[in-house]
């Protein structure tokens, strides 16, 4: 085992940079969630830490190779990306060592048929398993001779230049991978690590020709990897549901795979003005403060008065008192049990558990349990999660399991109360980031959610701003009138306020707004 307090590059890991067939059937294959800075801005979201998934070593294919694209499918997706060459069997190395762990750099293109992606649940097994889906360039870069973030990558699609990027813009730096890797698993010579793709992977069809280049233009000689060369053809679409889940899509994988809704062909907005599916962008801290300050009575108030009658979320309640939420909401449909779809979406990494592994700080986590009070619709290990992810609370119309460790977490949630049975009682989780019913109302990702003692509202955020002045200036009426009647003054003519006191009220406030500003 190589030391990982080694500070020079092993022999066999410079060995390893010129050998190519090492990496024809390497041992093990692990690619990289999300990376780069620019794919996590398009993607709207970035993670804390790198992820990773597991790549059969049949899915090489190292030069120029045909890629196959199912027939009846549509979803099949390239990602150029810089791959990592293993020199010689590493554990526990640190990151100011892991690059002498490195014996190679090259090109490499991880496929997905994102019409596998959801059958998948997270695993990425035959959506990024297939034959020929781990496309190598065949040029060999020796790692010693560059520097980790001195790397270009970039992607052709039929000749014209989609993805440009440097290593130097990844969120993670490569030795940060390797030694991350390391810590959990032995890594073996001729293993590939691909480090996951910038912005600008989409979709190929039949016909198209995707080529990946890395190199190092500002290294001594400007060393290249050569291109691996992906030629796209259709292949056999003879999927059995007989044996198990076969390909299927919809909006959101379209999104995904070409990268955006405009290039997937898909309609940006939808009647309230938001892109379906996707949430807006975040509270501002202005906007958050304000809302934290403004009660759900109030807002509910000023609701009404605006026409809208069905934005509380009826029946729940919060379960620790005097707990407020604020946050804009993460939705997750649960649709009624039936025992094959059950089967089918129940288990792995479900529409729940992707919710909870998807919610970002200052979001809320919106379920639709339809109203069933049979059986609990989340416990402990999900709040957990969403309080480790910052999120700002989980509301759903059915009920929690694990009640008192739930009510332990220090994050708000509020229910129809508590229920021992697991959701498989009476739910199978369905989907997530979709328009849902809650309590009776109507949530959109993206809206936003209030919650205390009083119940939940959902506003729409183009009202937001509005509505919270509204219910901060009529509190703050409220607050001076207390005080007049504190001091004595009777009720009447003062609640609701005549004019004459109305223009006092409006006299102390602008005074109290001069000595602010002064």
């Amino acid at each position: 085992m190589i030391s990982s307090t080694s500070s020079s590059r092993t022999t066999a890991a410079a060995d390893a940079a010129s050998d190519a067939p090492q990496t024809d059937r390497p041992g093990t294959i692990i690619a990289v969630h999300l990376s780069y800075a620019s794919r996590a801005d398009e993607r709207g979201r970035r993670p804390a830490a790198p992820s990773y998934f597991l790549k059969p070593s049949g899915s090489v294919a190292t030069g120029e190779a045909e890629v196959e694209r199912p027939a009846g499918t549509e979803l099949l997706a390239f990602e150029g990306e810089i791959a990592l060459i293993v020199g010689a069997t590493t554990r526990r190395v640190r990151a100011e060592d892991a690059w002498d762990h490195i014996a190679a750099v090259t090109a490499a293109d991880d496929w997905g048929l994102y019409d596998l992606r959801s059958a998948d649940k997270g695993s990425n097994l035959r959506n990024k398993g297939r034959d020929g889906y781990t496309s190598l360039a065949a040029g060999r870069i020796d790692a010693a001779t560059v520097s980790p973030d001195s790397l270009r990558l970039r992607t052709w699609k039929n000749g014209t230049l989609v993805q440009e990027d440097t290593s130097a813009a990844m969120i993670f730096a490569l030795p940060r991978l390797v030694a991350d890797l390391s810590q959990h698993l032995t890594l073996e010579p001729g293993d590939v690590i691909l480090t996951g793709t910038p912005a600008g992977a989409s979709v190929a069809e039949p016909g198209d020709t995707i080529e990946v280049e890395v190199d190092a233009p500002d290294a001594e000689g400007a060393p290249s990897s050569g291109r691996a060369v992906s030629h796209v053809v259709e292949g056999p679409g003879d999927f059995d549901p007989a044996l198990g889940l076969v390909p299927a899509v919809d909006d959101r994988q379209r999104e995904e795979a070409w990268g955006s809704r405009e290039k997937a062909g898909l309609p940006t907005e939808d009647a309230a003005g938001a892109a379906p599916g996707t949430a807006p962008a975040a509270l501002t801290p202005r906007l958050k403060e304000k809302l934290q300050r403004a009660p759900v009575a109030g807002l509910a108030q000023e609701m009404r008065r605006r026409g809208f009658d069905t934005v509380t979320l009826d029946g729940l309640q919060g379960d620790t008192p005097g707990a407020t939420m604020v946050g804009t909401a993460r939705t997750l449909r649960f649709v009624p049990l039936r025992p094959d779809l059950f089967s089918a979406h129940g288990g792995g990494h479900n529409a729940q558990k992707r919710a909870f592994d998807a919610v970002e700080a200052d979001e809320v986590v919106v379920i639709e349990a339809r109203g069933e009070r049979g059986a609990g619709t989340l416990g402990d290990i999900l709040a957990l999660r969403a309080k480790a992810r910052g999120a700002a609370g989980v509301v759903t119309d059915g009920c929690v399991r694990d009640a008192a460790a739930v009510g332990a977490v220090d994050l708000p949630v509020f229910s129809q109360g508590a229920h021992p049975a697991v959701l498989g009682r009476r739910h199978v989780p369905w989907d997530t980031d979709v328009t849902i019913s809650c309590g009776g109302a109507t949530v959109q990702p993206g809206d936003v959610i209030v919650g205390d003692d009083d119940g939940v509202i959902v506003i729409p955020p183009s009202l937001a701003d509005e509505v919270v002045d509204a219910v901060l200036a009529k509190e703050d009426a409220d607050a001076w009138v207390a005080d007049r009647i504190a001091e004595g003054h009777p009720i009447d003519g003062l609640f609701p306020m005549n004019s004459a006191w109305r223009e006092r009220f409006e006299a102390d406030s602008a005074a109290r707004r001069g000595d602010a500003d002064g």
